[in-house]
């Protein structure tokens, strides 16, 4: 685990800045086709969704400005690179579902707060965002490498990932 060797003086909240910060350079890099710089940073800024979530939860440091703006981060990681790297290599239309799935999830997450409940993420959700960075970084890897056998598989995982979009719709009450 990585957590050991994360300073005590690094806050959850931090992690998600950075990974708000590192969206914009992720996005440019996928955008470029250079896969070489933007498939490592995807990685590493999705890796600080597990990253921000573990800090909280073992430090004891949850907060709500991170229970809203950690789900957040990570719809806009996914969003954007799905926009950008699926709609190139697999289907507009396929991308679309993903980032409608992902806007009504949020969408719910903003109604649960209006109405004053603050819902960390489920098991279900977290096993959404877990599926759509494999997927996402499996085809990543594939574009990069020339594995074009890569597209299906990530396709598969990628489908799978709706179907952990609708269940997690679903029992967060949405």
């Amino acid at each position: 685990m990585v957590l050991p060797f994360v300073p005590r003086f690094v806050s959850p909240n931090a992690v998600t800045i950075v990974r708000l910060l590192s969206i914009p350079f992720v996005a440019w890099f996928l955008w470029q086709g250079n896969y070489a710089v933007g498939l490592p940073l995807f990685f590493v800024s999705a890796f600080t969704d597990a990253l921000d979530g573990s800090i909280a939860r073992v430090r004891k440091r949850v907060t709500r400005w991170g229970t809203f703006y950690d789900p957040v981060a990570d719809k806009i990681l996914i969003g954007v690179t799905v926009l950008i790297v699926i709609s190139r290599h697999i289907s507009a239309w396929f991308g679309a579902i993903i980032v409608l799935m992902e806007l009504l999830i949020a969408l719910g997450g903003f109604v649960h707060r209006k109405e004053g409940k603050m819902q960390s993420a489920n098991a279900w959700g977290k096993a959404k965002m877990f599926t759509q960075v494999s997927g996402l970084t499996l085809l990543l890897v594939g574009q990069a490498f020339a594995i074009p056998v890569f597209t299906p598989i990530a396709m598969a995982i990628l489908s799978f990932g709706i179907l952990l979009a609708i269940i997690s719709l679903y029992t967060y009450g949405l």
